[in-house]
């Protein structure tokens, strides 16, 4: 089974893919890693190089390849992974996969991400907690819609990372 971890950034989808893939005894993916690693650049090299049209194709191949592996695996998936392109429906329709949303409220992801904006090129701009917010609101409008689409859903508000997983394993089994 591929349980893929859909969510906007800072929700978890790594720190939590991990611990859920060894309490469960899976192989944990990043998808954003995998591209790092098939493409030989940063994704940030890639969107300054190549632009952003030619990483959604990139993200959209591998997703795919990753979708058809057999072992059992955590894939966790960049926050816009599934507002592109047919890749929830490529995540639907996979033989053996199960969408997992880590549900985040605006102001859990502003506390999160406003520590680590600078290590993240979409936010280091962003100066105030209040601009955090409207910046969060305004992509979380637009992407929602794709991540409410997913089959299980766990909220990540004010949870340890190890109650996460077992909310997680209590909806799977």
């Amino acid at each position: 089974m591929i349980l893929v971890l859909i969510g906007y950034m800072a929700s978890g989808k790594s720190s939590i893919g991990k611990k859920l893939a060894k309490k469960l005894n899976y192989n944990f993916i990043d998808l954003d890693d995998f591209i790092e690693e098939k493409e030989d650049a940063t994704v940030t090299e890639i969107f300054e190089s190549k632009g952003e049209i030619y990483f959604r194709k990139k993200e959209s191949f591998y997703l795919k390849e990753l979708l058809n592996i057999k072992n059992k695996t955590i894939l966790s998936v960049g926050g816009g992974t599934p507002c592109y392109g047919d890749n929830m429906s490529h995540i639907f329709n996979a033989e053996n996969a199960k969408s997992i949303y880590l549900k985040a409220t605006i102001p859990t992801l502003v506390k999160k991400l406003i520590e680590k904006k600078a290590k993240r090129p979409l936010i280091a701009h962003i100066e105030t907690e209040e601009a955090m917010a409207e910046f969060i609101g305004k992509h979380l409008f637009e992407r929602v819609p794709f991540y409410n689409e997913a089959e299980i859903k766990v909220s990540v508000d004010n949870k340890t990372k190890d109650e996460i997983v077992e909310d997680i394993i209590c909806e799977l089994f």
